[in-house]
């Protein structure tokens, strides 16, 4: 059948169709949904909900008979999804996401419109994948918490190498990597019983163990059950101390600069923090399950924005269990949530959906 006759066959049945319910509906797939933006209005927008990634379905382009098909049939269409999503990195576009109920990373490739599978084979076969990072290359940096190591993947998931030991962990959860791919950061939260509540530097092309970071304590440069790291653009290593409900900033060499936060309900204040990134201003982001949002503060400490809510439901910037978080190269914000399991995507008010690393290869309905 030719191309033309094709057309012919499937504009008759559409209009069969619509002569035989009266209408044509349109997709619930293809319905605009509400884009919140923060603050609300009447104040100017200064970050924008962008999308949320679910499955390989947010990002593989279908192909023109499975649009028929779902469209004459009904169907929603499905994916593969997500198990127990924990963290995110991102590199020019591609999303990485650990999911420990699935023992894997999973890439979301957004400009290429891809999605595949990392460490799910030996070798670096994954156990349960929690932090992880990317360096400027794009390698991939995955802390697996029960195997007390980390495994470095080139940005396609191919095995590289391993890092640590489970001599040297009480608790990993954490990591993040200088741009340069020179040394990895790893937090180790330990637990009641462990004095193991510090960071834990390595050499991240050898592998050799350079230095420990703090010790447990609720003194200024000590942490009780750290949960994250990020490096900011200044150089400082600034580490989610969720036992003392605070942010702890080092130099790389482990001297304490300066701390910010404490427990309390305020704006400014954390419940239960947990991921945390930084932009290319030195602005830091931090995830907070309790709270359900995420807040933008200076690199002095001081609150700019709160982003989100707790919701029972999902819907854009609606959490209820919200984990890690990340921000690319271009200031957008990813922040995962394990129970709706999902990551939401938000874009600063100022850069334009068309600008950036994160532009579809080409435009669909999702």
């Amino acid at each position: 059948m030719s191309c033309m006759q094709t057309l012919i066959f499937r504009l008759a049945i559409l209009l069969s169709l619509a002569f035989l319910s009266g209408c044509v509906t349109t997709s619930p797939l293809a319905t605009e949904i509400e884009k919140p933006v923060f603050p609300s209005a009447p104040a100017p927008a200064r970050m924008v909900f962008e999308r949320t990634l679910q499955s390989s379905a947010d990002v593989e382009i279908e192909n023109e008979e499975s649009v028929f098909k779902r469209f004459i049939t009904g169907q929603r269409r499905t994916g593969t999804g997500l198990g127990k999503p924990f963290a995110v990195s991102v590199h020019q576009g591609r999303v990485f996401v650990s999911d420990t109920l699935k023992r894997m990373v999973v890439a979301f490739d957004i400009p290429q419109a891809k999605f595949f599978e990392i460490g799910i084979e030996p070798p670096g076969e994954l156990v349960k994948p929690m932090g992880l990072d990317v360096d400027q290359a794009g390698n991939l940096y995955v802390c697996d918490a029960t195997m007390k190591h980390v495994v470095v993947f080139n940005r396609d998931g191919q095995y590289l190498r391993t890092i640590g030991n489970p001599e040297l962990f009480s608790r990993p959860s954490g990591l993040t990597v200088d741009a340069a791919g020179e040394r990895v950061f790893v937090v180790d939260t330990g637990g009641v019983y462990s004095d193991k509540h510090r960071v834990l530097v390595f050499d991240a092309r050898s592998g050799e163990f350079l230095l420990a970071i703090s010790q447990r304590g609720d003194q200024d440069g000590e942490l009780n059950l750290p949960r994250d790291a990020t490096i900011g653009p200044d150089g400082y290593l600034y580490v989610v101390d969720g036992g003392n409900f605070r942010v702890q900033v080092f130099k790389q060499n482990g001297e304490f600069v300066r701390g910010f936060g404490g427990i309390g309900r305020r704006g400014g204040q954390f419940s239960r923090p947990k991921g945390i990134g930084a932009d290319a201003a030195g602005n830091i982001y931090v995830a907070d399950t309790a709270f359900g949002n995420f807040q933008i503060f200076n690199a002095s400490g001081q609150l700019l924005l709160a982003v989100g809510s707790r919701g029972n439901s999902p819907g854009p910037a609606k959490y209820m269990l919200p984990a890690g978080l990340a921000v690319d190269e271009d200031g957008r914000v990813y922040m995962v949530d394990q129970f709706f399991k999902k990551v939401d995507v938000f874009r600063p008010a100022g850069l334009q959906p068309e600008q950036g690393y994160l532009v579809p290869a080409s435009p669909k309905n999702k």
